[in-house]
């Protein structure tokens, strides 16, 4: 079961979801992403697949995202969240990232 969701985008178009479950989380590439030709992979950690990937923890290259130092401790003030919750910390504030991936909440 998944408790939270965010839309993963490339270039601004969906790519796949990145989901919160009760073993961890799940990362799928959208069908229609994958059929595109320009499909790009998400990260070198997760090359493009129509298998979902699974780890217990948050994927590294989603945990690359999240805001560090002063900025983290501004967000987790602003938003009043837990440092140690990569999910709600995606959520809110890796909306407008630097490079090609982007991240939309789902809730």
């Amino acid at each position: 079961m998944a408790y939270r969701k965010v839309l993963v985008l490339v270039h601004n178009i969906r790519a796949g979801i990145l989901e919160e479950t009760d073993d961890g989380y799940t990362f799928s590439y959208d069908d229609e992403y994958l059929a595109r030709p320009d499909a790009k992979h998400v990260s070198l950690t997760l090359p493009l697949s129509s298998t979902p990937y699974h780890s217990t923890t948050m994927f590294p290259f989603f945990d690359g995202l999240i805001p560090e130092g002063w900025l983290l401790l501004v967000a987790l003030d602003n938003w009043k969240l837990d440092s140690k919750d990569p999910m709600g910390l995606l959520n809110v504030a890796c909306r407008d990232t630097i490079g090609a991936v982007t991240l939309e909440n789902m809730e």
